[in-house]
C-alpha cells in the first residue's frame, strides 16, 4: 500500500482522502476558525492544526477507519465526556464516523473550551 506523502499546507491536507472524509474535515477546517477567529492554521503532526497565542489549540484528521478530532486535551475530552459518549474517545482524541459526525455546537463547545484551557 503506498504511503500519503506528508502534507505540507493545510490545503494539501484533504487530497488524498475520500469525498465523505474530505467532506467532514472541510467542514471542522470552517467550524474551528469560527470559534477561534484569531486561531493560526497550520500542520503539526501531519495533521491540519490551529495554534493560539502560540499554544497548539485543536486538530483533526481522517484514517482509514474513521475521522477524528483532537482537542489535544485530556481534560477537555473528560470534562465533556457526557457529551461525547456516543463517540469513540481516548486521551486527547474523539474518533466518529461519517454518518455520526461530531456536531457544530459541540466543536465550538470544545474549540472555546480549549481556549479557556490554554488561557488558564
Amino acid at each position: 500500500m503506498a504511503r500519503r506523502p506528508k502534507p505540507q499546507a493545510v490545503d494539501d491536507y484533504p487530497t488524498g482522502v475520500d469525498k465523505d472524509k474530505r467532506n467532514a474535515l472541510q467542514k471542522l477546517r470552517k467550524v474551528i476558525p469560527a470559534a477561534a477567529p484569531h486561531a493560526e492554521e497550520r500542520i503539526s503532526y501531519q495533521l491540519p492544526a490551529f495554534r493560539l497565542n502560540g499554544k497548539m489549540l485543536v486538530a483533526f484528521g481522517a484514517t482509514a477507519r474513521h475521522r477524528a478530532f483532537y482537542p489535544m486535551s485530556s481534560m477537555t475530552v473528560q470534562a465533556h465526556q457526557d457529551e461525547l459518549k456516543d463517540y469513540d474517545t481516548s486521551q486527547g482524541t474523539i474518533r466518529f464516523q461519517p454518518d455520526h459526525p461530531l456536531p457544530t455546537a459541540l466543536v465550538r463547545k470544545l474549540v472555546r473550551a480549549r481556549i479557556a484551557e490554554n488561557a488558564g
